[in-house]
C-alpha cells in the first residue's frame, strides 16, 4: 500500500501545473503517468484479492490484520489527507467484502469502515473548495480530518520527487527548447488525420465525442452507461481485452464476467471497440507480441458482438510504424484524443470537470479521452455533460464510417441518482376494487396504477423492480408474500429505497386495552374475520422494521388508525446526514371512520391525485429537486384536509432513525407542441382548490398522527441554487402551469428562465407555444426561431415554427420550417402532420 501511494503522489506531481508546460512536456508527462496508473492498478488488483481471501478466511485473527491495514489509512504518520484520496477505491471493495460477514467483529468492521468513506467523501469536498479552517475532531470517525490547503500538499510532494527524476526513470529527458521555426501550413495531420488516424479535430464545430478506456468495469461502465442515458449522449467503450475474457492455443475466446458488462453496453446501443489485450506500451512491441495485443482482443469482441467496431485505441497513444501497419491488416482505424480529461491522475471529480469543460471551451471541438473505471469519472460526467448540453454541443456516435451526430430527439429526464445516494429503487403498488366480501370501489386500481406509471416514468423505478397486485392478487398471502418472499428474493441491498403504495378499504379494530388497532384490508378478508384475514398495522411495522433498506415510505389510501407513530420533522440540512439513518414514514388517507373520497379527476381519489400532484412537483417546498417524505405530507395533507373531509396522517415508524425517504425530481426537458397533454377541466378546478391551501406556506405545518394528536411538521429551508438550476426550475414551473391552462402564469416563469440562462432553447420553445396557444402567432414564430438559433438541431421546435407561420399566413416561412423539420425527424411521431401541413399549403 506505501508503494501505490507512492506512485499516486509522482502521479500529481507529473501532472501538476499542467497549463504551464509544453505540449511535448504534457505529452511525456501524461505518457509516463499512465504508466505510473496501471502499474498500479495492477497492485490495487492484487491488494483487492488478497483482502477478499482475507475476510473470508476462518482465521479470527483476519479481523486484527484489517484493524492494522486500516489504523494506517486513518493515522499513518506521514499521511496528509489528500494521500488517504489514493485508498479510497480499496477501502470501497473492501466495505463489500466485509459486508458478506454477518459475525458482530465484522458489523464493527463494517462500521469503522463506512465511517472512513465519510471521511474520505469530506476530504474530498475540501480539496473542492479549498478551505482553510481547521475542523475539530469527528468523534464518529475515525480518519481526522486536517484540512490542508492542496497547494501545501503539493509543495509537500515536490520535497519527495521532481517531475524531471520520475520522467527519468521513465526513459524520458526533456530536451532545451528549440528556438522558434515559422509555421508550416497547414496539413491534413494539423485538421485531424495522421496515418489514417483520427484526432478528432475535424469534427464540426461544437461537436465532441465521449470516449472511455480501459473496462469494462463491474460496476462503473454500467453507471456511466446509466448517466449518458439519460443524456441521449452515444460514447465509445475502448476496452481492454483480459477484462472480456481471454484467447486459448486454437484461437477461441473464453468469455468472462466482464463480456457481460460489454453486451449491456451493446444493448444500450454504445459502440464498442479495442484497447489492446493488456494495456501494454505498443510502441516497444513487435512481431507476434504486438498482433496478439491487437487480434486477440478484436477475436473476444467479435464473440461479444460480431458487428464490432472497427476503432482501435494504442494504450498511452504510443504507436509505431509496426503497429500502424498490423492495425491496418486488421482493417482497424486508430482513434487518438485531443481532450484528456486526466481522470486517471486527478482525485477530485469538479478538478476533472472543469478541466475537460476548459479545454472543450478552447478547442471548439474533439475526442474526450475518459476511463471507465474510476468513481471520480462517474461522478464528474454529469456536471461536463450537463454544461456541454447548456453550451449547446452536440455528441457524435460511430456509424460505422465516420462520426456524425443523430437526429436529436428530446433528451430524457436527467436523474441526479448521485445526491441521494440510492443502489435500487422498489415498490410494492396495491390496489383493489373488486372486494369478494367488502363493498366494491371503483378508483383504487386506477389509483394504483397511476401511482405505478409516476414511479417507473418520472422517477426511473424499474419495472421489474415495481410489484403490482391488483384484484384478485392482492389476497393476504400474497400481499405478504411481496415482502417476504419477492423483495428477499430480488437481492434488496441496505442502500436501496422500497415505496409501498395500498388503496383499498381500510378497518379499524378496538383492542380490550382500549386502544384502536388497524387494518388493511386484502381482497380475500371476511368482515367477520378481521383479526385473522386482515393485515394489521402492527404486521407492517414488523415488516417495515425488518426490510435491510436504507429508506421506506408507505402511502396509504385508506383510513384507519392505531399505528402510534413518533413525530416526523425536516432538517434543513439533511442530505448529507441523510445517508446515515434509517428511514420508516407513513403516510394515510385519513383517520378513524372517514371515509376516502373517490370522485377525484382522472379516475382517481382525491387523495392519490393530491399525491401524484406532489410528486409532480408541487411537494417541492423548498425548491431543491428533491422532496422528502416529510415535504410530501407538509403538501398532501393540509390540501387534501381543505378540500374533503379527510384529515391524512403522517409519521415515522418505530425503528426508524430520523432518516428520509427522498424523491429526486427529474429536469423536465419536453419541447412544448400540439401534442402535449393539459389537464382536464375538472382537474384543473381541484387542483385550483389544492394550490389556494399552499399558496401562502407557513413555517410550519399541522398535520396529525395516526392516534388523532397534532404533529407539527418543520417547513425545509430554502437551499441556495446556480443560476441554471434556477432557470431549469423556472422552466419546470412554467410547464405545470402550462398543463393548467394558466397562461399568464407560465410565461413569467418561461420568461424568468431566460432571464437566468439566455441560451436556454427549452424555455425559449416553450414561451413561443404559450404565445401560440393564446393566438399570438408573430410572437410565438419569434421565439421558435429563437429556440432554433439556440439549438439548431432540436426538431421540434422547427415543427412549431411552422405551424405559428402557417397561423399567421406566411405560407413560404412555414413551408420552409416544416421541410427542416422533416430533414430532421423524418421518422417522427409528427412527419405524417408536416407533410400533410405542407400539401394544404
Amino acid at each position: 500500500m506505501k508503494t501505490m501511494l507512492a506512485s499516486y503522489r509522482k502521479i500529481i506531481v507529473l501532472t501538476q501545473d499542467e497549463a504551464a508546460l509544453s505540449a511535448e512536456e504534457r505529452a511525456q508527462a501524461n505518457g509516463v503517468g499512465q504508466q505510473l496508473f496501471h502499474e498500479n492498478q495492477e497492485r490495487v488488483g492484487k491488494v483487492d484479492a488478497a483482502l477478499a481471501q482475507l475476510v473470508a478466511s476462518p482465521n479470527p485473527a483476519r479481523f486484527d490484520a484489517l484493524g492494522t491495514l486500516l489504523d494506517y489509512v486513518e493515522s499513518g504518520e506521514g499521511l496528509y489527507d489528500a494521500d488517504r484520496l489514493a485508498f479510497r477505491e480499496l477501502m470501497q471493495s473492501l466495505l463489500a467484502q466485509v459486508a458478506k460477514d454477518s459475525s458482530l467483529p465484522a458489523i464493527k468492521l463494517h462500521k469503522r469502515i463506512s465511517e472512513d468513506l465519510d471521511a474520505l467523501a469530506e476530504i474530498e469536498r475540501n480539496y473542492e473548495k479549498e478551505i482553510r479552517a481547521v475542523f475539530g475532531r469527528f468523534e464518529s470517525r475515525s480518519i481526522i480530518l486536517k484540512r490542508e490547503k492542496w497547494e501545501s500538499y503539493v509543495a509537500y510532494l515536490k520535497t519527495l520527487y521532481q517531475r524531471e527524476r520520475i520522467l527519468k526513470d521513465y526513459g524520458f529527458v526533456a530536451p532545451y527548447p528549440a528556438r522558434p521555426e515559422p509555421q508550416a501550413p497547414s496539413t491534413p495531420a494539423q485538421a485531424g488525420v495522421e496515418e489514417g488516424e483520427i484526432f478528432g479535430k475535424t469534427l464540426p464545430r461544437k461537436t465532441v465525442v465521449l470516449t472511455f478506456d480501459d473496462g469494462p468495469h463491474r460496476r462503473y461502465s454500467d453507471e456511466i452507461a446509466a448517466i449518458l442515458k439519460q443524456y441521449n449522449a452515444p460514447a465509445i467503450f475502448f476496452s481492454v481485452g483480459r477484462n472480456i475474457g481471454a484467447v486459448d492455443a486454437q484461437g477461441k475466446a473464453k468469455l468472462n464476467g466482464g463480456a457481460d458488462v460489454m453486451r449491456r453496453l451493446k444493448q444500450s446501443g454504445y459502440v464498442l471497440a479495442n484497447h489492446s489485450f493488456s494495456h501494454a506500451q505498443l510502441s516497444k512491441q513487435t512481431g507476434d507480441g504486438l498482433k496478439a495485443e491487437i487480434l486477440n482482443t478484436d477475436t473476444l469482441l467479435k464473440a461479444v458482438d460480431p458487428q464490432r467496431s472497427s476503432l482501435f485505441r494504442f494504450p498511452y497513444g504510443a504507436r509505431n510504424r509496426e503497429g500502424m501497419q498490423a492495425l491496418e491488416a486488421a482493417r482497424l482505424t486508430s482513434v487518438m484524443w485531443n481532450i484528456d480529461s486526466l481522470d486517471w491522475a486527478d482525485p477530485v471529480p469538479s478538478s476533472i470537470a472543469d478541466r475537460v469543460l476548459r479545454t472543450v471551451d478552447k478547442e471548439g471541438r474533439g475526442i474526450i479521452l475518459f476511463h471507465d473505471i474510476h468513481e471520480r469519472t462517474v461522478k464528474a460526467l454529469p456536471a461536463i455533460l450537463d454544461r456541454l448540453v447548456a453550451d449547446g454541443y452536440q455528441f457524435a456516435g460511430w456509424d460505422g464510417e465516420s462520426f456524425k451526430v443523430a437526429n436529436a430527439t428530446a433528451p430524457a429526464p436527467v436523474q441526479r441518482s448521485a445526491a441521494t445516494g440510492y443502489a435500487n429503487s422498489w415498490a410494492i403498488v396495491v390496489g383493489i376494487d373488486k372486494y369478494q366480501k367488502w363493498p366494491q370501489l371503483h378508483y383504487a386500481v386506477r389509483d394504483a396504477e397511476g401511482v405505478g406509471q409516476m414511479l417507473v416514468q418520472k422517477f426511473g423505478f424499474a419495472p421489474e423492480r415495481v410489484i403490482t397486485l391488483k384484484n384478485e392478487a392482492a389476497t393476504r398471502s400474497g400481499i405478504l408474500a411481496a415482502f417476504h418472499d419477492k423483495l428477499a428474493h430480488g437481492n434488496l441491498q441496505p442502500n436501496d429505497r422500497i415505496f409501498v403504495f395500498f388503496a383499498g378499504h381500510g378497518a379499524t379494530r378496538k383492542l380490550s386495552s382500549g386502544r384502536d388497532l388497524g387494518y388493511i384490508v386484502p381482497v380475500d378478508a371476511d368482515p367477520n374475520n378481521l383479526a385473522t384475514d386482515a393485515i394489521p398495522m402492527t404486521e407492517i411495522q414488523n415488516i417495515a422494521e425488518s426490510l435491510p433498506a436504507k429508506h421506506a415510505l408507505f402511502v396509504m389510501d385508506a383510513c384507519y388508525s392505531g399505528l402510534g407513530l413518533t413525530r416526523g420533522a425536516a432538517n434543513a440540512s439533511f442530505l448529507r446526514d441523510n445517508a446515515k439513518r434509517l428511514g420508516r414514514q407513513m403516510l394515510t388517507a385519513g383517520g378513524t371512520d372517514q371515509l376516502v373520497s373517490d370522485g377525484g379527476p382522472n379516475g382517481h381519489s382525491v387523495f392519490t391525485w393530491t399525491l401524484l400532484q406532489g410528486l409532480g412537483g408541487k411537494a417541492d417546498l423548498n425548491g431543491d429537486s428533491l422532496i422528502t417524505g416529510t415535504e410530501l405530507a407538509a403538501y398532501v395533507a393540509p390540501a387534501v384536509s381543505s378540500v374533503s373531509q379527510q384529515t391524512p396522517a403522517f409519521g415515522s415508524l418505530p425503528g426508524s432513525e430520523g432518516g428520509e425517504f427522498v424523491f429526486e425530481l427529474p429536469e423536465e426537458s419536453e419541447f412544448l407542441n400540439t401534442g402535449t397533454a393539459q389537464l382536464s377541466n375538472d382537474a384543473i378546478a381541484l387542483n385550483t382548490k389544492l394550490d389556494a391551501q399552499a399558496s401562502a406556506p407557513a413555517a410550519t405545518v399541522v398535520v396529525k398522527d395516526l392516534q388523532g394528536f397534532d404533529t407539527r411538521i418543520t417547513a425545509p429551508a430554502v437551499v441556495p441554487r446556480s443560476s441554471r438550476q434556477q432557470a431549469q426550475r423556472a422552466n419546470d414551473q412554467g410547464l405545470l402551469l402550462y398543463k393548467e391552462k394558466q397562461y399568464a402564469q407560465a410565461e413569467a416563469q418561461f420568461t424568468e428562465a431566460l432571464k437566468l440562462r439566455p441560451n436556454f432553447a427549452l424555455a425559449a420553445n416553450n414561451l413561443g407555444f404559450v404565445f401560440y396557444k393564446q393566438d399570438k402567432y408573430a410572437e410565438a414564430a419569434r421565439w421558435f426561431e429563437n429556440a432554433v438559433k439556440m439549438d439548431p438541431s432540436r426538431a421540434i421546435a422547427y415543427r412549431n415554427l411552422g405551424d405559428a407561420h402557417a397561423r399567421a399566413g406566411d405560407k413560404a416561412k412555414a413551408k420552409a420550417a416544416y421541410k427542416t423539420y422533416l430533414e430532421l425527424a423524418p421518422g417522427g411521431s409528427g412527419a405524417g402532420y408536416a407533410k400533410e401541413q405542407m400539401e394544404r399549403l
